[in-house]
This record gives structure tokens, C-alpha cells and sequence, in this order.
């Protein structure tokens, strides 16, 4: 026996941290003349031989069994020189297997991508660290990538070897942190997990953060995945991309919880699958007139009652509908019918789970050490440190793969603000300031930043959003103006104060009509997306239709297509959670479907119909989309009556010549005669009416349209007495 005592009971308990010394072929003296030793540690191993591949007749040579575990070592007299070869085992079940040695090939990663790994600049760490499928030296297997630099020993584990942590140990890459390891014979479909002895102690076993599949839960084994095989039909999609998503071309967003949009009650109540999303929800989006969807986040999570924000697969997408596979189709599907796909992100936090993210290598690892800095008070999560370069190499990656292997369109960053600020949700004492004693997390500003600017560089047209609830300067501005990047931000404000408005019993909202104007004092300091999202139907908020003031359903219904008439008339892009489009009266409900049964009553079915006309109307008149962010393009007329909860504006398109004009009136009796300003002299030709009988109304109006007369009023030279329905929004258009 040439292996020492010691080294081989490291490896019999699974202390080994550096296998390929020991394992393998390695040049050797025996008694002055030079020999091979071939050392293997195999499962359930009987006898074992080394099989020499390179020559005709391929030569045997036997190894002997050191341990009833099965550590086998042998000497090759008369070679000096290590040559190809495999392992022919025979098993105590009496079968024989032959197959290459993993510990006779080179590592499959290289020194320089370590490098730039090490050093934060590895944008496409997700083509190196993880699994992967692969043909190495000439073999194909599986090679298998992780960064745990705190950790003693690392084996990758399985069914291929027990799951026992003594068999497959990996090679450390030195200081990198990295662990490799190249077993050839595997194939995608394998399941496997990280197996770790940390600085104090172990094992613990860890799915891989770069998995590109999972195992349902409880278990959670990551599938080795092979992204190559699908073959993608969306080129002319993507090839217009770019001028399809310009800002200023329309973009109203339906946003979708996956799992429960629509359910089969006749089979168990069970979800959808990709591929019936694929075309149910592209037929629903299509009629309805949205131009994208925003999927809030399918990255794999364990518990459905997350949402999705508690991410422990970042790089792949849940199981629960299918495969990566099946994913990339549904997408395919709907690029292919003219649908863009937004897709949320959250690189703010992930949970504590212990067989993910968390104390990863035994250490404080993707996260800070220090609660101050690494627990997220508010959902018990914890908070990326943003500051370590490979931690920032994992997101940075993480973003750009979910839009080379799956297409997304865009990003919607989840949870901006909580990266933003040290303090974010935090008293005095519980928080550490920055290095010149601010309250901003300069590091998740860097890093975020350098997110956008990577993501705008590689995939120009792709769609950087932001969920961000505070004043934070620049979001939507670039890097170089001192903003954050983003091309588009989330209108938080307007959505509350609005809220606030309509929740309101009529009687009183006199008393906040400033709620209505306050918004456009900071309209156009960012490029803003108007939004009524999950989050305001959830947590005992109500639905959007029960949230709509005092009254009857009809009596909401009413008020809620005058505010949905009001939001895609005025200045941004347009975002609307599922069932909000019909008027669905329970809150969301994650683990049920929508109720679909109402729109078999007109009080809801007229909402969906108002939206479909409201997309249309968005999307073809060049007043509103286009000049979205076009400070010039909108003017106040009047917005100062309180007492009658009246506003109008105008919206005008870069031409100049294309002109709306919109009076949205927000109480429940009908004003006749109400003098109105005109921007231009003409004939106003009535557009939309959110009170028409084909949406539940009760059809007053004002006709065709209006004429103007040349009476002064509203500091404008043109004006005219209009009709205003209870609760409504009129849209009317300057026809030349």
C-alpha cells in the first residue's frame, strides 16, 4: 500500500480537500523504477481494474481493495507515462460497468475566468459555475462548479453515488474559492446536491445556486439541466425589439401570478402548465389589448405562500408548470404573438432556508454577517452583500441568464427602495451608515447601476424596471447623469394618493382633491409606469372594485371605470393586476383562481370591456403613448374644483396637431352645463366615455362630441358647457 494511513482514512471520512492528489493516475518510484498508481474510491465496488483505452487490445490492470468501502490502489510496473484510460467495476449485485475516471481530467473551469470571477467581472459566471453537460477531453459528462471558499471539503452527491459525501469529493481551485469537479458518464435529468464540511463542522448538504432546475419540495435536489437543446421561433420578435420597446411606444402591462390566473376545478384544482399558459393567456392578453405581461417572479421558491419573492433558485425557473424547456416555449409562444414578457427580479433579500443561499459554505457567505447589514427586518430574509465581487458576479449573472436562456424582455427590480437605504425599515441602532455616515447603501447603488448599464450593453431594447417607493434622485436617470439606470420606475405616489381619493365616501373626497393634482409636481422627474399592482389587493386592502367608496357594486363599478379611464388617459406607461380587469370583488387569493364567474354580470363585464377600449384607445392615438414622458405634451386646463371633483387636461402629440383632451368628474350626480376651456377651436369629437351603456353606464353624455365656442374661460380663449356624468371619465379628440 503506497497511500498513507492517514490520507486514507481522510478520504474513508470524508475530511479529503484535495482529491485529485491522491485519486487517479500519478507517476510514481517503486523500488528505484518508475511506475504508475492508480488510486479510485468507488460505491459499492467489488474488484476493480484499469482498462487502457489507448491501445488495440485495451490491457487490464487490477487494483486491489484496501477498504470494505471501497478504496482500491494499484501499481502499473512498466510505465512511466499516465495514459487514457477507464475503470472496468465489477458491483456486488454481480454487474460490470466501465467508465472514465473523474479524477483523470483537468479542470473544466479556467484561471482567468476565476480571475475576473474573484474580481467581480465575470458577467457570465452562469455559463462556468453550476452544472453543465458537457463533452471534456473528448468525453461527455457532467462537470460541476461551486464557490464555497470557507468550506474544508465539498463532494458532489446523488443517486449516482448513494448520496454519500465520500465518493465524488471536488478539487479545490485554490484561492479562488472555487470547487470542480468533471464526472463523465453523467447526463442532464441527474439529481444531485452539494455536500459541505464547514470551518465548524459538517456535513450539511446545499442545492446549487447556480442549478438551473429543481426537485419539488420537500426535497429540492437540483436536476442537472441542459439549456442547448431548444430551439427558440421568436427571431423577428427579437430583432424589432428594441423599436418595439423604445418609450415612446405604448406599453400596458398585464401582470400575472402564474399559479393562479386560471385553474382546472375539474381536475383537482390544479394550475395551469406552461404550455396551456402559452396559449390561453396569449389569446386573453391579446383580446384584452395588453402589449406585455409581467410574470411576478417564477425563479424556483419552496413556498407557494411567498409569492415567489423568497427565491432559493435564482437561475431557474419553478417546476411547478413544467420544465426550463417548457418555459422557454411559453415565452416563445407569446413573442410569437406579438406579446412582450417582463419578468420580476428580486435581487433585494432571499430567505433562510437551510438548504439553499444561507450560511452557504458554513459561513456568512451571500450575505452580511452583521444583522444590521444582513437581515431584512420586515420579511425575515437576508440582504445580499453587495460589496462582495462574487456576490455581485451571481446577480449580475443571474440577470443577464434569465435573458439569454429564456428571452424576458424586462426586469422588474422588486423592492428598490429596501436596497437603497441602510435604514430602510429600521429605528435608531439598528443600522450601521455608510462610510460618510448616510443612510445609503452605496454598495447596492453600485451594484445596481452597473446591473442596468451591463443589461442595456448586452441586450439593448431589454427593459430595466424599478419598484421603487421614495424620492430617491435619478432613478430613471443613466450612470453617467448620477441616476441608477433604470429606464422606467414605478409610480408608487400616484398610485397612493389616488387610492386614497377614490377609497373615499364621494361626500368627502372635496376635501382631498389634492390627492388628484399632486402627482404632476413630480411627473416627469422620473419616466413613471401608473400602476395598480398584486400589492394593493392583498393583506385586507380589498379588491379594487370593493376599494371604490361608499355604495353598491354598481355604484363601484361606476367609480372604478372612471379611475381606470382617468389612469390610461394620463401620462405613463400603464400596469394592471389580474382580475383587477374585470373587477374581481375578493382580494387575491395565491392559492385559488380568479373569479371568472363574474364577468357572467355586466357590472364586471363592463370593466373588462372598458379596458379592452382603453387599450386600444392607448395604443393607437399618438397624444397619449408617445409623449408619455414629454413634459410639453400635457397641460393643466382646470384643476381646481374641488367641490364638484372635477379635473380636465390635455395630452398633445409630438406633431403638435393630434390633441385629447380629458375631463374626468369623480361624483355620483350629473353635472349639466359646465364650462370647460378648450386648448384649440374646433369640433371635439367624444372617444371615450367610461360611462356608456356597452360598459354598464347608464349612457349620458354628450353625443357625438362638442363644439367649441369662442367665449374666454380656463385662461383659454375656447371653451364649452359639457354634460357630466355621475362618476365618469370622458376622453375627446380635436378633429382637424
Amino acid at each position: 500500500m503506497l497511500i498513507a494511513k492517514k490520507e486514507l482514512e481522510s478520504f474513508r471520512n470524508a475530511s479529503v480537500a484535495g482529491p485529485h492528489g491522491a485519486l487517479g493516475m500519478h507517476p510514481v518510484t517503486v523500488k528505484k523504477k518508475s511506475a504508475l498508481v492508480v488510486r479510485a474510491f468507488l460505491s459499492d465496488a467489488k474488484s476493480c481494474e484499469v482498462v487502457d483505452v489507448e491501445s488495440d487490445d485495451g490491457p487490464r490492470y487490477p487494483l486491489k481493495r484496501l477498504s470494505e468501502d471501497g478504496f482500491f490502489e494499484g501499481v502499473i510496473e512498466g510505465r512511466e507515462s499516465v495514459f487514457r484510460y477507464r475503470l472496468r467495476v465489477e458491483t456486488y449485485d454481480l454487474e460490470v460497468r466501465q467508465f472514465y475516471d473523474p479524477y483523470s481530467f483537468l479542470p473544466t473551469i479556467g484561471e482567468s475566468d476565476l480571475y475576473l470571477f474573484n474580481e467581480g467581472n465575470e458577467h457570465r459566471i452562469f455559463e462556468k459555475l453550476g452544472s453543465r453537460p458537457r463533452v471534456h477531453e473528448g468525453v461527455p459528462g457532467v462537470s460541476f462548479a461551486v464557490w464555497a471558499p470557507n468550506a474544508s471539503r465539498v463532494s458532489v452527491v446523488g443517486s449516482f453515488n448513494n448520496w454519500d459525501g465520500r465518493y465524488h469529493p471536488m478539487r479545490s481551485m485554490g484561492g479562488s474559492g472555487v470547487w470542480e469537479l468533471f464526472i463523465p458518464g453523467l447526463k442532464a435529468g441527474e439529481m444531485y446536491k452539494y455536500e459541505l464540511v464547514g470551518q465548524e463542522g459538517g456535513p450539511f448538504l446545499k442545492t446549487d445556486p447556480y442549478g438551473s432546475y429543481f426537485e419539488a419540495p420537500p426535497n429540492n435536489a437540483t436536476v442537472v439541466y441542459d439549456h442547448g437543446r431548444y430551439e427558440w421561433g421568436d427571431q423577428s420578435w427579437l430583432d424589432s425589439r428594441q423599436e418595439r420597446q423604445a418609450l415612446n411606444q405604448p406599453m400596458s402591462v398585464y401582470e400575472v401570478h402564474l399559479g393562479s390566473w386560471k385553474r382546472r376545478w375539474e381536475e383537482d384544482n390544479r394550475h395551469l402548465t406552461y404550455a396551456e399558459l402559452g396559449e390561453e393567456l396569449a389569446d386573453y392578453v391579446i383580446e384584452h389589448g395588453f402589449t406585455h405581461v409581467e410574470l411576478m417572479p417564477v425563479a424556483e421558491h419552496p413556498f407557494d405562500g411567498s409569492w415567489g419573492y423568497q427565491v432559493t433558485g435564482y437561475f431557474a425557473p419553478t417546476q411547478r408548470f413544467g420544465t426550463p424547456d417548457d418555459f422557454k416555449a411559453f415565452i416563445d409562444r407569446l413573442h410569437q404573438r406579438g406579446i412582450g414578457v417582463i419578468v420580476d427580479w428580486v435581487p433585494a433579500h432571499f430567505p433562510r432556508d437551510a438548504f439553499a443561499l444561507a450560511t452557504f459554505d458554513g459561513t456568512h457567505l451571500y450575505e452580511h454577517e452583521d444583522p444590521r447589514l444582513g437581515a431584512h427586518q420586515d420579511w425575515g430574509t437576508l440582504i445580499f452583500n453587495y460589496g462582495r465581487h462574487e456576490v455581485k458576479c451571481f446577480l449580475v449573472s443571474n440577470a443577464l441568464a434569465w435573458l439569454e436562456y429564456f428571452h424576458i424582455d424586462g426586469l422588474r427590480v422588486d423592492a428598490v427602495a429596501s436596497m437603497l437605504y441602510l435604514d430602510y425599515s429600521r429605528e435608531e441602532g439598528q443600522w450601521i451608515p455608510n462610510q460618510f455616515g448616510g443612510n445609503e447603501n452605496l454598495e447596492a447603488i453600485a451594484f445596481l447601476r452597473e446591473a442596468n448599464s451591463l443589461v442595456h450593453n448586452y441586450h439593448p431594447g431589454v427593459l430595466m424596471i424599478a419598484e421603487e417607493s421614495t424620492s430617491f434622485p435619478g432613478v430613471t436617470k443613466s450612470p453617467d447623469e448620477g441616476g441608477l439606470g433604470f429606464d422606467i420606475k414605478w409610480n408608487m405616489g400616484w398610485m397612493h394618493d389616488n387610492l386614497q381619493y377614490f377609497e373615499k365616501d364621494p361626500i368627502h373626497r372635496k376635501y382631498h382633491h389634492g390627492d388628484l393634482t399632486f402627482g404632476m409636481l413630480y411627473q416627469y422627474a422620473e419616466n413613471f409606469m401608473t400602476v395598480f399592482s398584486h400589492d394593493e389587493v392583498t393583506h385586507g386592502k380589498q379588491s379594487m372594485l370593493l376599494k371604490m367608496g361608499a355604495g353598491s357594486i354598481p355604484d363601484k363599478a361606476q367609480t372604478l371605470r372612471a379611475l381606470y379611464g382617468h389612469m390610461w388617459a394620463y401620462p405613463g406607461k400603464k400596469l394592471l393586476f389580474m382580475g383587477s380587469e374585470f373587477g374581481q370583488s375578493e382580494e387575491w387569493n395565491y392559492a385559488t383562481s380568479l373569479q371568472w364567474h363574474l364577468n357572467e354580470y355586466q357590472d364586471h363585464s363592463g370593466i373588462a370591456h372598458l379596458v379592452k377600449d382603453l387599450n386600444h384607445l392607448y395604443r393607437n392615438e399618438p397624444a397619449l403613448a408617445e409623449t408619455d414622458f414629454n413634459a410639453d405634451s400635457f397641460r393643466w386646463i382646470a384643476c381646481w374644483d374641488s367641490e364638484a371633483g372635477v379635473i380636465s387636461y390635455s395630452r398633445t402629440a409630438s406633431d403638435g396637431h393630434n390633441i385629447v383632451m380629458v375631463v374626468a368628474h369623480f361624483t355620483p350626480i350629473e353635472r349639466t352645463n359646465y364650462r370647460i376651456g378648450l386648448p384649440r377651436p374646433g369640433y371635439w369629437k367624444e372617444i371615450m366615455n367610461t360611462n356608456s351603456k356597452f360598459y354598464g353606464g347608464s349612457d349620458s353624455g354628450n353625443g357625438a362630441g362638442i363644439t367649441s365656442e369662442p367665449q374666454p374661460f380656463d385662461d383659454l380663449e375656447q371653451s364649452a358647457e359639457f354634460t357630466l356624468p355621475p362618476c365618469t371619465t370622458l376622453v375627446f379628440k380635436l378633429e382637424r
